[in-house]
């Protein structure tokens, strides 16, 4: 474990450097140009041969120990989200790190860098796979659908969309380390999963003061179907922590007319796909209810998002053990609840073992505006150092403890049935069809 640390500590600028670049110049999912090309070079310049994501963002590279054993995967996440009022915000997206992926990032390439010195991978078995992943905030749904619909992605998150071109083909196991506003390291149990929604409110355009009984006021229906959803609220139950949280980016085009088309962005998020698929229904119902009573329209387009997330028993054990070995001045606390956030890591986690945990070093309100790192060099080299830790307690001794997690693993699916579940999330269409005086609606 020391040469681990040291090995670490001999790229601390590197990675200090890395976490700065990337803090400065944000970008949103399948938009994160400048901060895969500065880690494309980084990998590069340290010697690592790259396959890159055709067309898209993110990379992945591999480095073989030379003895046969499993494959284990380690991920940093490139995107950002958008909250403007940040003040060190992208003065004209809105860009920003405040989810802390500009630490994981900047980790990732310490384990990176820490690998290729001298008697790191001795005794050692397997592979490592290391992945710079694209979009894993699920934003901006509108311009990845228009990707999605030119063809250039599947999914909407980058893991699913890696896991679709067989970038994560040949993987046993995976871990990536998330940053936190919590003074200690940290795992839960798991996460809830979501699909994120598009509803489109078509109505009539008119003259709003002249003559608006000509009009059907596409708005006034996305109004009433906000608070219809409101109202289904208490039909939730605690024991799904389901979530319901629409934005509005559409609401009209001039004060002096009508509404014709308003838009809402929204996630359905629940514990089970079973609790996601039933309450999504409730609230299309409440939706297209909505149109209809106003004789307006709904669109409503579901796509997949993220799988409920469970993590490894057996590598939260890995987790908790690394820390006491290679940061044993720092405290590890596994919280057995479920949060109620999502992460297509969650995607991973149905089909291998994986552990999705928390380093500190954060400050604020996470996805907020005050959000930052406070501490890189624990959120960043003491994340290297947890992480390169990990991958020698699942890699040395012949790979015994990993073999162990793997035996005892039962996914949810395989690859296959799990992407042909997330493809039968698919919906769209108009919901109402307007007949004679009559309506025809679908849910």
């Amino acid at each position: 474990m020391k040469k681990l640390s040291a090995a670490v500590d001999k790229h601390k600028k590197l990675i200090l450097d890395a976490e700065r670049y990337i803090w400065e110049n944000p970008e949103t999912g399948y938009k994160e140009f400048k901060t895969n090309k500065y880690m494309q070079e980084k990998f590069i310049e340290l010697g690592y041969e790259l396959t890159l994501a055709d067309g898209i963002t993110g990379f992945t590279t591999e480095i073989d120990t030379g003895k046969e054993g499993p494959t284990l995967l380690i991920l940093g996440e490139l995107d950002s989200i958008i909250c403007p009022s940040h003040p060190e915000s992208d003065k004209i997206t809105g860009a920003v790190h405040s989810c802390g992926h500009n630490a994981q990032c900047a980790a990732l390439l310490g384990v990176a860098a820490a690998l290729k010195e001298d008697g790191v991978l001795d005794g050692l078995c397997g592979k490592i796979r290391l992945c710079a992943v694209p979009a894993e905030e699920l934003l901006e749904i509108e311009y990845r659908t228009e990707l999605k619909n030119k063809g250039v992605i599947k999914y909407l998150g980058g893991k699913s969309e890696f896991l679709h071109r067989g970038l994560f083909d040949g993987v046993d196991l995976a871990f990536m380390v998330h940053t936190t506003n919590i003074k200690t390291f940290l795992c839960r149990l798991g996460s809830v999963g979501c699909i994120p929604k598009t509803i489109i409110y078509k109505g009539k355009a008119a003259h709003a003061g002249g003559s608006p009984w000509d009009g059907v006021n596409a708005l006034y229906a996305a109004n009433c179907g906000l608070n219809a959803c409101n109202a289904l609220r208490e039909t939730f139950k605690e024991s799904d922590i389901m979530r319901f949280h629409p934005i509005i980016t559409k609401a009209g085009d001039m004060v002096n007319a009508i509404p014709e088309t308003a838009i809402i962005e929204a996630y359905v998020r629940g514990l089970t796909y079973d609790a996601i698929i039933e309450n999504n229904k409730k609230i299309n119902r409440a939706l297209v209810g909505s149109a209809l009573s106003l004789g307006a329209n709904v669109e409503i387009i579901d796509a997949p998002g993220y799988a409920p997330h469970i993590n490894d028993k057996g590598m939260i054990d890995i987790a908790a053990t690394a820390i006491s070995e290679i940061l044993p001045d720092q405290k590890f606390v596994f919280d057995e609840v479920y949060s109620s956030g999502s992460t297509d890591m969650a995607d991973l986690s149905c089909i291998m073992p994986i552990i999705h945990p928390y380093a500190p070093g954060a400050v604020g309100i996470g996805h907020g505006n005050n959000y930052y790192i406070a501490d890189p060099e624990l959120a960043c080299v003491g994340s290297a150092k947890w992480q390169l830790a990990m991958l020698k307690l699942l890699l040395e001794n012949n790979a015994t403890r990993a073999k162990e997690i793997i035996k005892n693993f039962v996914p949810r699916f395989t690859k296959e049935g799990f992407l042909a579940m997330q493809d039968s999330l698919n919906d769209s269409g108009d919901r109402i069809t307007y007949l004679d005086g009559k309506a025809e609606v679908r849910l």
